[in-house]
C-alpha cells in the first residue's frame, strides 16, 4: 500500500499535456524581470511573479508547477540583487510570499492528480460494467450484419435505461431485443440488467417468440416485486417498452412482437416502411399483471438488401434549442447504402449536432441488414 501511495504521488508530479503553454509563465517571468530592473526605484513589479505558478497550475502537473515557482523565486532574488535591495524587508517578504504561493500551487496539483486518478479508476469500472451488461452486438449473425449504438443522456455516464441484445437459436434464426426501461439512475440500470439477463438466459431456449415474451414479462415482474408487499405490488411502476424480433436465416421475413415500443423501420432502397404491428402489447412488466399469457406475432417481408432500424424514444424525441424534434425518418434514408456500423456513425454525429451534444434522454439504435441468404443446413445422414 505504501508503494502504491508513493507511485500515486510520483504520477501526480508528471508534467501536463500542454507544453506549449509553458511559454506564458516563462514569458511573464522574463518580462517582469526586465521591466522591474529598468523601472524607476519607486516602482516594484516583482509581486507580479506570483502569477507564474498560479497560471501553471491550470494546465501542468505538480513538478512543472514547482519548477515554475522556483524560477519565480529565483527571478525575485535576481531582481533584488540587480537593484541592490536584496537585504530589505520588502524583497524578503516578496520572496517568502512567492515560496508560500508556489507551495500551495504544488499541493493543489498533487491533490488534483490524485482525484483525477480516482476518477479514471471509476470510469474504468463503469466501462467494464457497460461491457458486461450491454455487451456489443455481433457484427455478423447468419446472413445478417448488425451494429448497435448507445448514447447516454448524462455526460460522462456509461450506462442508462436503454438496452439491446442478440442471441442465436438452434433453429437457425437470430433474435434481437431492444428496450427502454422506465426511469433513470441506478434503478433503471438495475432493471436493464435484469431484462438483459432474462433475455440472454432464455432467448435461445424458448421455442417461440411469444413464449420468450411471456418469460421476459414474468421474470421482470417477479424480480422487481418479489420483496414488496401485496399493497406495494399494486403500485409498482417498473416496466420497459420493448420490441422483440426473430429473423430466420433462410426465410426472407422478420417476426415481431411490440410491447409498447415505437415501430421499427425498414429501409428498402429509397423507401422507408414502418413495421407497425396490428397488436401492440403492454410494456414488459405489465403483461402478467393484466392477465396476458400470449402475444401476437406480426410477420413482415425482410429481403436481401433491406435494413431494419430499431430505436428508442430518446432518438425521435431529441430536440434542438428551438424545441424541434430530430427528423429521424428524414435523415435515416440518406445513409441507406452504408453498412450498419457506418450508418450508425453518421446517425450519431447528426443526432448530437442536432441537440448540440445535450440529449434529454438515453438513445439507442440497432441497425440490421440482410445479405444474401446463407446456404441451407445439410440434412443429417440417415
Amino acid at each position: 500500500m505504501a508503494l502504491r501511495g508513493w507511485l500515486d504521488v510520483r504520477r501526480s508530479w508528471l508534467p501536463g499535456h500542454a507544453p506549449a503553454l509553458l511559454a506564458i509563465p516563462l514569458g511573464l517571468i522574463v518580462t517582469v524581470c526586465v521591466l522591474d530592473v529598468l523601472a524607476p526605484p519607486h516602482i516594484h513589479l516583482g509581486p507580479l511573479l506570483v502569477a507564474a505558478p498560479a497560471i501553471t497550475v491550470a494546465f501542468a502537473g505538480a513538478r512543472t508547477t514547482a519548477v515554475m515557482g522556483g524560477l519565480a523565486v529565483a527571478a525575485q532574488v535576481l531582481i533584488g540583487m540587480l537593484r541592490g535591495v536584496s537585504g530589505t524587508a520588502n524583497i524578503q517578504a516578496q520572496i517568502a510570499a512567492l515560496i508560500v504561493v508556489s507551495a500551495v500551487c504544488v499541493t493543489v496539483c498533487v491533490v488534483r492528480g490524485r482525484r483525477e486518478q480516482q476518477l479514471h479508476r471509476v470510469r474504468s469500472v463503469a466501462e467494464a460494467a457497460q461491457r458486461v451488461l450491454l455487451q456489443p452486438l455481433p457484427a455478423r449473425a447468419g446472413p445478417l450484419r448488425i451494429a448497435g449504438l448507445y448514447i447516454p443522456a448524462e455526460e460522462e455516464a456509461e450506462l442508462g435505461g436503454d438496452l439491446y441484445a442478440a442471441a442465436r437459436t438452434a433453429h437457425h434464426s437470430t433474435r434481437i431485443l431492444l428496450g427502454d426501461v422506465r426511469g433513470s439512475g441506478l434503478g433503471a440500470i438495475s432493471n436493464s440488467a435484469l431484462l438483459l439477463g432474462a433475455f440472454r438466459a432464455a432467448a435461445h431456449r424458448q421455442a417461440t417468440l411469444p413464449r420468450l415474451a411471456v418469460h421476459l414479462d414474468a421474470a421482470f415482474r417477479w424480480d422487481t416485486g418479489q420483496w414488496r408487499s401485496r399493497t406495494e405490488q399494486d403500485t409498482i411502476e417498473d416496466f420497459a417498452t420493448a420490441v422483440l424480433l426473430d429473423i430466420p436465416d433462410h426465410d426472407p421475413v422478420v417476426h415481431l412482437i411490440s410491447c409498447g415500443h415505437p415501430p421499427p423501420l425498414i429501409l428498402r432502397g429509397d423507401r422507408l416502411i414502418p413495421l407497425v404491428a396490428e397488436a401492440s402489447h403492454l410494456p414488459i412488466g405489465f403483461g402478467g399483471a393484466f392477465g396476458i399469457t400470449d402475444y401476437d406475432v406480426q410477420t413482415f417481408p425482410f429481403e436481401a438488401g433491406d435494413l431494419i432500424l430499431l430505436y428508442t424514444d430518446g432518438v425521435i424525441e431529441a430536440r434542438d434549442t428551438d424545441g424541434r424534434f430530430y427528423p429521424f425518418t428524414e435523415r435515416a434514408p440518406q445513409w441507406t447504402a452504408e453498412a450498419p456500423d457506418q450508418l450508425l456513425r453518421h446517425l450519431r454525429a447528426d443526432l448530437l449536432a442536432h441537440v448540440h451534444a445535450h440529449l434529454g434522454d438515453d438513445a439507442a439504435v440497432v441497425a440490421i441488414r440482410r445479405r444474401a441468404s446463407a446456404p441451407a443446413p445439410s440434412e443429417p445422414a440417415p
